[in-house]
């Protein structure tokens, strides 16, 4: 098992993919056949498998959870940081915050078009922290 912690610099609120840094820790590790696991260290960003070939995919997902959980929505009482703050948390809620993916033959186990984000999901930049997990 190997285990290594990345820091993903976000610009705001967007999904950042993340396919090739999984990709180069797993061919770090060694790892023909086993499991590689994604966790995220924050409450307020998320992480997804969705379709890396047409970048309108993420653009409609952004505007569905910007319908479902609007910032500044006064239902939330919790604004600390601003009015995106609590939405963050919902959407990171409604979302994952860890991933586990197969590997076989060495490389991620991906469909096709699959590819691997971090959602950012505050609107100002942040660095986010990941442990990446393969097990073989």
């Amino acid at each position: 098992m190997q285990q290594q912690t990345l820091t993903v610099p976000t610009g705001g609120r967007a999904l950042v993919e993340i396919t090739g840094d999984l990709t180069r820790v797993l061919t770090h590790s060694g790892c023909r056949q086993g499991l590689c696991h994604v966790f995220v260290h924050h409450t307020s960003a998320s992480l997804l498998i969705q379709e890396n070939a047409d970048p309108s995919v993420q653009r409609d997902l952004e505007r569905f959870l910007a319908r479902l959980v609007p910032d500044g929505d006064p239902l939330f009482e919790h604004a600390m940081e601003g009015p995106d703050d609590m939405p963050a948390h919902v959407r990171s809620a409604l979302t994952q915050t860890e991933l586990t993916i197969p590997v076989t033959d060495g490389r991620l186990g991906l469909g096709t078009w699959q590819g691997v984000y971090l959602w950012e999901q505050r609107h100002r930049p942040h660095q986010r922290r990941l442990t990446v997990t393969v097990q073989m």
